[in-house]
């Protein structure tokens, strides 16, 4: 099965309020809805689950069925880290062939093309995310913040979601990062890429509107993408 995993399991204190932000209205609905729907409608996912603090459990379920959103069969419970969510998702599915694809809950903007391309790269790779080029130069400091590296800019990249996995893979990442004292991951990807670096991860093109909500002004940018989509 082609399987959504929404991580909504943040709490959004950078935006204020008591809130966390996946629950926030843009363009008429939480932005929470427009990530599920961007999900719900694509023909080729077969199942969501959404991976949510426990405390608001209830509420996503609720959502869900408000909306008839019935590819929603799971509603789980995060922890306290992001991996913690993962973690969740890959106790729940147990099918190997499962092809996973783990999305962050605030990119309400994902397109059907990025969810597509993510799909067909699953089809001849073991890992799969997308990225946008980097458009500022990046440097590396070290501990005294001298600048010891500058990479070339024109082979970065800015990370997105979804990210998608064959189960199998991503499973055994996490085995072995669970070994390790020094563990802790940035995303999901890193786990594969450090832990089973004979994996190929392919970067398929994201979308500069494909954006993770974070700051106030990211609510404005989101409600005009989606209120164009919807030709308003």
């Amino acid at each position: 099965m082609n399987i959504a995993i929404i991580l909504a399991g943040g709490s959004g204190t950078r935006l204020g309020g008591e809130l966390p932000k996946q629950f926030l209205t843009v363009a008429g609905k939480m932005i929470i809805e427009h990530t599920v729907e961007a999900f719900h409608r694509n023909s080729r996912i077969d199942e969501i689950a959404i991976v949510s603090r426990e405390d608001y459990v209830g509420e996503m379920r609720a959502m869900a069925e408000r909306n008839n959103y019935y590819k929603v069969k799971k509603v789980l419970c995060g922890g306290k880290e992001r991996y913690h969510s993962s973690l969740a998702a890959l106790e729940a599915y147990t099918a190997d062939d499962d092809r996973l694809l783990f999305h962050d809950c605030v990119r309400p903007l994902v397109s059907q093309r990025i969810i597509n391309d993510c799909l067909d790269a699953l089809d001849t790779c073991d890992a799969v995310e997308a990225a946008i080029p980097a458009t500022d130069t990046m440097i590396e400091v070290d501990d005294e913040g001298r600048i010891c590296r500058i990479p070339q800019r024109s082979r970065l990249r800015n990370v997105q979601t979804p990210q998608g996995f064959r189960r199998a893979v991503i499973a055994e990442a996490f085995r072995h990062a669970l070994n390790d004292p020094h563990f802790f991951p940035t995303d999901d990807c890193s786990v594969v890429f450090r832990y089973m670096p004979e994996c190929t991860i392919r970067v398929v093109e994201g979308d500069t509107e494909n954006i993770k909500i974070t700051y106030k002004e990211d609510l404005a940018f989101a409600e005009r993408c989606l209120l164009d989509s919807h030709g308003n």
